[in-house]
C-alpha cells in the first residue's frame, strides 16, 4: 500500500497544479489518465458505481464526486480533487482542494480550516483510540471555526477495496465507535461546508452539491495505523 499511496500522492500532486483559470476538469481528467498509463497503475475510480473519469472534480459547492466537465475555470473558483490508484490489488485514496487564481477571504479559510481538520483527524488515528476519537477532533476545530461538516458523506477504511469498513464520520463522540487496532488502514477525509451541510445530487448524476450553494472544501489522505505509529501513505 506504500507503493500505492505514493504513485496516489504524485499523480495528485501533479494533476493540481494544473488547475488553473482557462483549464477545464475534464483536461485536468485526461492528463491524470495519461499520467496513470505512463506509470502502469490502475485508476481506482473509473467505471467504480458506474463512474465516468479517473478522478472527481468538484467545483466550489460540489462537495464530492463530481464528473470532470469541460466548462473552464475561472478566478475565484475552488475545485476539490479526489483521486486513487491500485497498485497489485491494493487501493490508495486522496484528496485536496485548491482556489484558482484570486480567491476570497472566505473561500481561503474554508480551504485552510478544512486541510486543518485532516490533521487534527490523523493525529487521534492511533492504536487503542476510537474511530470517535477522530470525528470529534475534526468537529470540534471545525465548527469552532463556524463551518459545518458533511454529515452524509464519511471516510472510510481502505485496501483490497475503495471502500471497507470501518466508516469514519466527521462529526460524534470522543472515546464512541470502533477500536483502533494495528493494522487498519483508514481515508481519513473531511468534507466541510462554509454554510449549510445539506446536500442534493448534482445534475451530472453523480456529485452532491450544497443546496444553498455554499462552498465545499475537501481533504483527504490514506494512513496505516500500527504500534509504531501512524504513516500518512499518501503524503509526498
Amino acid at each position: 500500500m506504500r507503493v500505492s499511496g505514493r504513485l496516489c500522492a504524485e499523480i495528485l500532486k501533479k494533476i493540481a497544479s494544473m488547475a488553473k483559470a482557462g483549464i477545464s476538469p475534464h483536461q485536468i481528467n485526461a492528463e491524470a489518465k495519461k499520467l496513470i498509463e505512463q506509470v502502469g497503475v490502475k485508476p481506482a475510480f473509473l467505471e467504480y458505481q458506474a463512474f465516468p473519469a479517473v478522478m472527481c472534480a468538484s467545483v466550489n459547492n460540489v462537495a464530492v464526486h463530481g464528473v470532470p466537465s469541460k466548462i473552464v475555470l475561472k478566478n475565484g473558483d475552488i475545485i476539490g480533487l479526489d483521486f486513487g490508484v491500485v497498485v497489485d490489488g491494493w487501493y490508495s485514496d486522496s484528496a485536496l482542494t485548491v482556489g484558482i487564481g484570486n480567491i476570497s477571504y472566505a473561500a481561503s479559510c474554508l480551504i485552510h480550516v478544512t486541510r486543518e481538520a485532516l490533521a487534527r483527524g490523523i493525529a487521534q488515528a492511533k492504536v487503542g483510540n476510537r474511530i470517535g476519537d477522530i470525528s470529534a477532533a475534526i468537529q470540534f476545530y471545525v465548527e469552532k471555526e463556524e463551518f459545518s461538516p458533511i454529515r452524509e458523506l464519511v471516510g472510510h477504511g481502505i485496501g483490497r477495496k475503495l471502500h471497507e469498513l470501518p466508516h469514519v464520520p466527521n462529526w460524534g463522540a470522543a472515546g464512541a465507535g470502533e477500536k483502533i487496532v494495528s493494522g487498519m488502514v483508514l481515508a481519513i477525509e473531511p468534507i466541510i461546508s462554509a454554510g449549510s451541510p445539506n446536500l442534493k445530487q448534482s445534475a451530472d448524476g453523480f456529485g452532491f452539491e450544497t443546496i444553498d450553494k455554499s462552498l465545499v472544501a475537501h481533504f483527504e489522505h490514506t494512513v496505516s495505523i500500527t504500534t509504531a505509529g501512524t504513516e500518512i501513505l499518501t503524503k509526498v
